[in-house]
């Protein structure tokens, strides 16, 4: 589809990949766009490549991938780009995988664009209003995650922050190569281009996205931290209840093994009081260490009551 904006001064070829013979619907190209033509499918990764041989002739292409699955990794789709002071070219660009993009507003505003490079970055502008509207939905869940933690802890939640981890890293990998385009496109065309409009909101809003990556991923970061100090005191906190029942009853295991031997000789088997005293003893030593360890305060908190706000109950 070939779209023509600014009273005619520069042209944006829109194509598909599965129509074929799309070297055809681009007429007046160079050797390298036919080259770029021709290997288009090729492309599945982000990449950037230019040609700044002559004023004026400067040309910019490469891919760049604007969805990805966070559980297949062949699941993404990709668009192709060639940029000259003439012309843009797209090349299997889905406008419907972007829900967040009002692609009418955008067509408005690439109208509006004084050359392709300034129409590239409202295309570039639009793509990042998606990651950002992706990303404010990501921010909820994290939101809800420390509430989650508060409330229960254990391994479903635990397997919510990891992937709300992977889900964050995807949403850096894709806003990333799209700072690059950015800050390439400043080489390619040389300074003037930082003087648009649409530059400096694509900045803008590409920095805004970078900022809110950074700042999860701190939170990311301290709530696996609180996490860990969370389940640690969990932790902590049985194998102290196990040890010390396992302390309390070892004078009784030992007694009861003591008395439970089939020796012939056993004088305490003869005694007519012998079960109590054996009772008595179990109950007095079991005592003696109870009263030990909460002495020397080996108990910690294993008596105490629990509160309902707290985070270690």
């Amino acid at each position: 589809m070939k779209h023509t904006f600014h009273s005619s001064q520069w042209k944006w070829y829109e194509l598909n990949l599965d129509d074929g013979n799309i070297e055809e619907k681009v007429p007046n190209t160079d050797n390298i766009c036919k080259e770029w033509l021709k290997n288009l499918s090729k492309d599945q990764t982000n990449t950037i490549d230019m040609d700044t041989g002559t004023e004026g002739k400067e040309a910019f292409w490469g891919s760049l991938v604007y969805m990805q699955s966070a559980k297949e990794e062949e699941d993404k789709s990709v668009f192709h780009f060639y940029l000259t002071r003439e012309q843009l070219i797209t090349a299997n660009i889905d406008f419907l995988e972007l829900d967040h993009v009002n692609v009418k507003a955008m067509r408005e505003k690439m109208h509006g664009a004084q050359n392709p490079v300034e129409g590239f970055l409202v295309l570039v502008s639009h793509i990042t209003s998606h990651f950002l509207k992706k990303i404010d939905a990501f921010e909820l869940e994290l939101h809800d995650l420390f509430w989650k933690i508060k409330k229960r802890n254990n391994i479903k939640i635990l397997d919510r922050v990891a992937r709300a981890d992977q889900e964050l890293l995807i949403w850096k990998n894709l806003i990333v190569p799209a700072v690059e385009i950015r800050m390439a496109l400043k080489e390619a065309f040389g300074e003037e281009v930082t003087e648009g409009k649409q530059y400096k909101l694509a900045k803008n809003r590409l920095e805004r996205a970078m900022f809110l990556v950074r700042a999860y991923e701190e939170e990311i970061d301290s709530l696996l931290d609180f996490e860990n100090l969370v389940s640690a005191h969990r932790g902590n906190e049985i194998t102290k209840t196990l040890t010390v029942i396992t302390t309390l009853f070892a004078p009784a295991t030992v007694l009861g093994a003591v008395w439970g031997m089939n020796f012939k000789h056993m004088p305490e088997l003869e005694w007519k009081l012998g079960y109590l005293f054996a009772g008595g003893l179990m109950v007095t030593s079991t005592l003696a260490i109870f009263f030990y360890l909460r002495r020397k305060g080996w108990m910690g908190d294993i008596l105490s009551t629990k509160s309902k706000k707290s985070f270690f109950q």
